[in-house]
């Protein structure tokens, strides 16, 4: 069976509504804050890669109060990210939430993989994506306290090697992943220090660990926790209370990150490279 993709919908059939951004949200911790999203009455923009997996959760946000569309692009693809965010430009006149949870995890995977940019694969897919989607959709995301970006990283955090930052030495899916999410965390405090005084809201979190998802049950690894206490930690971060700006948190807890995410001089490093990466 074809489903049929859900227009974006007009400016007007959008007022009153939070516009709720969702990266990987066809599975997964993804999947159930876009349903959640969607019984707050959001308007969610599902993405991910399975166009029939996106769509069954854009119905199902459908069948309820909310209302969705759903966009395909692969991460390990900077056009494609590209091609998304010039996309929701297009279509929206504003993102109030943007959730960057897309992410993959190779552990167990010790052949070093590359994105079809020639990259690294956990880096571009986990965080070099997410930092392009990001800077591409901050000018819609409004200057306003109900505005939030929300990491979905990990307690799984490796230093960053920037003589190697893409480990073609010494690689291993569990460093790539780790490092990965901590370039994650330390995105978070440099936007969250940039966008000091307009009010959007930017943070971090580890979710919750080893959550029963399909990519963890794919892994070989027994599951440690439920997606729902994952669920309650985005959605803490999502508001409607204020959880202020720039934290990394550990569950719903303020949490402490590695020590190089606290390194000023290596959080310019990476930016200094993401920029870079991305053309910018």
């Amino acid at each position: 069976m074809i489903l049929p993709q859900p227009p974006a919908p007009s400016p007007t059939a959008l007022e009153g509504r939070q516009v709720v951004v969702v990266t990987g949200s066809t599975s997964g911790l993804g999947r159930e804050v876009a349903l959640a999203m969607g019984e707050r009455g959001a308007h969610v923009v599902v993405h991910g890669r399975n166009r029939a997996r996106g769509l069954e959760v854009a119905q199902e946000i459908q069948a309820g109060p909310g209302t969705a569309s759903f966009y395909a692009a692969d991460f390990g693809s900077l056009a494609q990210v590209r091609a998304l965010g010039d996309a929701l430009l297009r279509d929206y006149e504003r993102v109030d939430v943007l959730v960057n949870n897309a992410g993959i995890w190779l552990t167990g995977n010790d052949e070093r993989q590359e994105s079809s940019d020639g990259l690294e694969l956990s880096f571009q897919v986990n965080y070099l994506a997410g930092y392009l989607l990001t800077d591409m959709l901050l000018p819609i995301i409004p200057r306003s306290a109900d505005s939030r970006i929300v990491n979905v990283a990990s307690g799984a955090q490796a230093p960053i090697d920037f003589d190697d930052p893409m480990l073609e030495r010494g690689y291993s899916g569990g460093r790539s992943y780790s490092q990965s999410k901590l370039a994650q965390v330390m995105h978070t405090m440099d936007l969250a220090e940039e966008l000091d005084g307009t009010g959007i809201r930017v943070n971090s979190l580890h979710p919750a660990t080893l959550m029963d998802t399909n990519m963890v049950r794919s892994a070989g690894v027994t599951p440690r926790s439920s997606v729902d206490e994952g669920l309650e930690a985005v959605m803490s971060l999502i508001g409607p209370e204020d959880p202020g700006s720039g934290g990394y948190f550990n569950g719903t807890r303020d949490g402490r990150a590695h020590a190089q995410a606290y390194d000023e001089d290596a959080r310019a490093a990476l930016r200094r490279l993401s920029d870079e990466l991305i053309g910018r």
